[in-house]
């Protein structure tokens, strides 16, 4: 069985569309077509569903994607293996990483690139969730997630650092308490991630605990949009320490720490666990282990 009838059968299962499946491989519409009905003559089943276009796969089709995903995973890993036996690491490393932990990102990809210059490196914004659904089906090398709040599943991981959160607000917007306390949260105006984000998963559970639940005006998906929502004054927004860096220089933003802060959410690096462990991914757990971070990270 050739790989790249594999490869042509996942992309149209990705794309959902024909064209754009044969568009991804780079190669005409007929010959993906003439493929994935090859690997269907050799499977000796159908896979997919047509009508003039694509409609979706058969329950045949749908049994083997995993082990399509894997068996294309496989040979991919078995060429960097050969490639780079005696030689330095090459290819593409694709990280997944939480919003919350994305400061973080250039520590571990500077670190990355020094000690293997021969990489490049892909990094796409995702949820928890996401990355460990992209890990299984072997379209990420490694992700950075929390580690201890719904922690990953058949993953090893590396902590890198104890994430807290700090209230952020406008110099001249509404007025924040002072001191401030946890039950004021809950009369403050606020824009916040929503519930679909382990960030904000995190923050309920710990205002559950004190019998206080949050309702904002506003929810979004990105720090960005909180941060220009809270811009204008009229709400404040609850955001990770590692972030307060990014805010330096910026005289409109007014940071205060959250009270009675206990040990922090551990945030790290996970790649699938998985025998033999690729290059790449024990490449980012070997760097994630000796990466040495900025004090923001380290709560000095």
């Amino acid at each position: 069985m050739q790989t790249r009838l594999v490869e042509y059968f996942l992309a149209l299962e990705r794309e959902r569309h024909f064209a754009r499946a044969a568009a991804s491989c780079h190669v005409s519409q007929p010959s993906l077509s003439a493929g994935i009905a090859s690997l269907e003559e050799q499977l000796g089943k159908r896979l997919v569903r047509r009508d003039r276009k694509f409609v979706g796969l058969t329950p045949e089709g749908e049994a083997i994607l995993p082990w399509a995903r894997q068996l294309v995973a496989t040979a991919d890993a078995m060429g960097q293996a050969a490639e780079t036996a005696q030689g330095p690491l090459k290819g593409e490393l694709r990280i997944g990483s939480i919003p919350a932990a994305m400061p973080v990102i250039g520590s571990l990809a500077e670190a990355m690139l020094s000690r293997y210059p021969g990489l490049n490196i892909s990094v796409r914004a995702l949820t928890s969730r996401q990355i460990e659904r992209d890990l299984a089906a072997f379209e990420l090398d490694a992700g950075i997630t929390y580690l201890d709040f719904e922690p990953p599943a058949h993953a090893l991981s590396v902590s890198l650092y104890s994430e807290r959160i700090i209230l952020v607000s406008a110099v001249a917007g509404i007025p924040i308490p002072d001191p401030l306390e946890w039950a004021d949260l809950a009369q403050l105006p606020l824009c916040l991630l929503h519930q679909g984000m382990q960030n904000r998963r995190i923050l309920d559970s710990r205002l559950a605990e004190r019998g206080l639940a949050l309702q904002p005006r506003v929810t979004a998906d990105s720090y960005i949009a909180l941060l220009g929502l809270v811009q204008h004054g009229r709400l404040c927004s609850i955001i990770p320490d590692s972030h307060a860096a990014l805010l330096k220089g910026l005289e409109w933003v007014r940071t205060c720490p959250l009270p009675d802060m206990e040990e922090g959410s551990r945030v790290g690096v996970i790649v699938a666990d998985s025998a033999p462990l690729g290059r790449l991914a024990q490449a980012v757990l070997n760097v994630a282990r000796e990466l040495r971070l900025p004090p923001e990270f380290l709560g000095t």
